[in-house]
């Protein structure tokens, strides 16, 4: 497994959804909770869990990739158990969490489960446009040019109207005569 380097529980760069999830713990002993609150935090590539949402330092994290997310009722007996989802990677370990409420833990798998379908560039975060507009055209610059044009061509035209025009196109200044041609 890669060494992920840890980052800040407030870190914002890159952040997909965060929110405090029960996380199962992996060995709960006689005097520890099986589920402990944590702040989760999932990025483009990497979950990641702290004490809360101040701390610097990560409990831990994994990569999602060859991961898959889904909704888990099995996992509590209690009130609960609709609030559950788990991350599953074969050879590796089980992720298990409880959201806050059932459209939340929907909310969380719909993240990770488009993350990990691939369907726009990881490296960007660009979500890819349909085929269907390729024959449309849009030039902002030209159009916002031509309405520019036709308001700036209608003021000279009322000014126009409003000036005779000379045939001479140069101005006399005074005190000077202009030489006959």
């Amino acid at each position: 497994l890669e060494e992920i380097p840890p980052r800040a529980g407030d870190d914002t760069g890159n952040i997909l959804k965060q929110g405090y999830l029960e996380k199962r713990n992996r060995e709960h002993g006689f005097f520890g909770s099986e589920w402990q609150k944590r702040w989760c935090v999932l990025n483009r590539r990497t979950f990641y869990y702290y004490a809360n949402e101040r701390s610097k330092q990560p409990k831990g994290n994994f990569s999602i990739e060859h991961y898959s997310a889904q909704l888990a009722c099995h996992l509590r007996k209690d009130s609960r158990k609709s609030c559950c989802f788990e991350l599953i990677c074969p050879g590796r370990r089980t992720y298990e969490f409880t959201a806050p409420s059932p459209a939340e833990a929907k909310d969380w798998v719909d993240q990770i489960q488009f993350l990990l379908k691939g369907e726009f560039d990881l490296s960007s975060l660009t979500i890819p446009c349909d085929d269907e507009d390729e024959d449309e055209t849009y030039n902002d610059v030209d159009s916002s040019d031509s309405v520019n044009t036709t308001s700036h061509n209608t003021t000279l035209n009322q000014e126009e109207s409003n000036v005779e025009m000379e045939e001479d196109i140069y101005e006399v200044l005074p005190g000077k005569q202009p030489k006959p041609k």
